[in-house]
């Protein structure tokens, strides 16, 4: 029994298997992916199924990760990797998916529209279902705190619901100083962070591609920035998108702790690396977090928690 009494909320997980095509950002390979069913707390699981990936299973999870560089890599630890999970993880947090497996044809998952919309839809299509066993979180007991020296941190503090706080400042007056905090729950996640793209710099373009990175990128699926300005013709989804994609990798980086986080996050100037190395930070200390399980409540006691931070 839980510290909430006996009602608790279900672990969830989808409804059938559905899938998808599209191309990697950093590979520039179409890869096809599908996604389904896993059982109670199998948590999410990444599956190759192209021969270079001789079916290896990858655990979602904070431990896996082998590579932060612009994106978020998972390893099996002998050399069998998958890349780009951050955009997908961040819908299955958003829409309270538990469990679920990603049969995957090759080393990263499809970029789509550089954001988590179309992974919403895919899993929306397939419905989530409720299973036999509680929802568990992860409790944050005391502040963790990283940095990189050089300005940019990332903290976990204690709260009684999910949320993300998150600071940027660019020097280019296309993106400039943002700020934005939210409270995590399928709607808002949805309304604010859902469709919010990855973006980069045209100047920085040539030099990824020689690093062999940004191979599948384009104003299809990136808003590039330009000296002053955003270049791709459709313009912004959301005048702070910028600071709400930055959001969007975090819940998912963060969604690699095996169990969604009850607690803030908060980020300035933070990226992958820090992410995870705050996951490391946090597992390192057993008296930072703890495992809890999940009210049938939480809905009511998230929103007086909310309008009580929020007076």
């Amino acid at each position: 029994m839980s510290d909430f009494g006996p009602a608790a909320q279900r672990q969830k997980t989808l409804k059938t298997r559905i899938n998808c095509s599209g191309v990697g950002l950093h590979s520039g390979r179409r890869v096809t992916m599908t996604i389904g069913p896993a059982a109670v707390d199998s948590g999410i699981r990444f599956q190759r199924t192209d021969p270079a990936g001789q079916d290896a299973v990858i655990p979602a999870r904070w431990d896996h990760v082998v590579d932060t560089r612009l994106c978020t890599v998972i390893g099996n630890g002998d050399g069998i990797n998958v890349g780009t999970v951050e955009h997908l993880m961040a819908a299955f947090a958003g829409l309270g998916v538990d469990n679920a497996t990603v049969e995957i044809g090759g080393p990263e998952v499809p970029i789509m529209d550089g954001s988590a919309d179309a992974f919403v839809f895919l899993i929306e299509c397939a419905g989530v279902v409720e299973q036999s066993a509680p929802a568990k979180r992860i409790r944050i007991l005391k502040t963790v705190t990283v940095g990189d020296g050089k300005g940019a941190m990332v903290t976990l503090t204690p709260a009684a619901y999910s949320g993300l706080d998150f600071a940027l400042d660019f020097a280019n007056p296309a993106v400039g100083r943002q700020e934005k905090s939210i409270h995590i729950a399928a709607d808002s996640f949805k309304r604010e962070l859902a469709r919010a793209r990855t973006f980069g710099f045209a100047e920085e373009v040539e030099m990824l591609r020689k690093a062999g990175l940004a191979r599948g990128g384009s104003m299809d699926n990136a808003i590039v920035i330009g000296a002053d300005r955003v270049l791709n013709r459709e313009g912004l989804r959301f005048g702070d998108e910028f600071v709400r994609h930055k959001m969007l990798d975090a819940l998912g980086d963060i969604y690699l702790a095996g169990a969604m986080i009850e607690g803030r996050f908060s980020g300035t100037r933070s990226g992958h690396a820090l992410n995870n190395q705050l996951l490391r930070a946090l597992f390192a200390d057993s008296e930072a977090w703890t495992i809890v399980e999940v009210p049938t409540i939480v809905a009511d006691w998230h929103d007086a928690e909310i309008q009580q931070a929020t007076a």
